[in-house]
């Protein structure tokens, strides 16, 4: 599928109401749990998110858009969410990233963007030169990685549990 900016948006705004349904009032066993050192339990990812809609989307697309010289992008603190998401709950964060998502996308729709600054560009700090395009692309991609992310997460928790049928779930056994 080409990129289609309406076709983002239309996931972009599902995936509050898509992490709410799966993951609101659940029980610590679910959402705190992860597949092990280094990886994200649900709520992390949750917090992952959150950070992202403060920090990385729309400051780079603003930036993207801009008339600055330098249109390096800060890096992105993909760990930020184990400080910030202290002492909360899901329910709060859950909370948290439907208001900031809302409001994203509203600022979005602000920009009135024409097809012509999808190939504006902005430097990414590792991968160099990318579009307006790849940006927003991405931001669409990685919901739904972290989506999968977390009902794979879930999936696991009950992996000695489903004994032999194991074989046939392979959301158990590959990363």
């Amino acid at each position: 599928m080409n990129f289609n900016l309406d076709k983002s948006v239309d996931i972009l705004r599902r995936t509050p109401s898509v992490l709410e349904s799966l993951l609101k009032d659940i029980s610590n066993d679910w959402s705190l749990n992860n597949e092990g050192q280094d990886t994200f339990s649900p709520f992390d990812v949750v917090g992952h998110l959150i950070h992202g809609e403060k920090t990385d989307w729309i400051p780079r697309i603003e930036l993207i858009l801009s008339n600055q010289s330098d249109k390096t992008f800060k890096p992105y603190d993909r760990f930020a969410q184990f400080e910030e998401s202290k002492g909360k709950t899901m329910n709060q964060l859950l909370t948290e990233f439907k208001t900031l998502r809302v409001q994203n996308l509203d600022l979005l729709k602000t920009m009135n963007l024409k097809e012509s600054d999808f190939t504006k560009t902005g430097m990414h700090p590792k991968l160099g030169p990318v579009t307006l395009q790849h940006l927003l692309s991405t931001w669409t991609v990685h919901d739904l990685s972290h989506i999968a992310q977390i009902t794979r997460v879930m999936c696991k928790q009950y992996k000695l549990e489903v004994g032999p049928w194991v074989e046939y779930l392979p959301i158990m056994t590959k990363h």
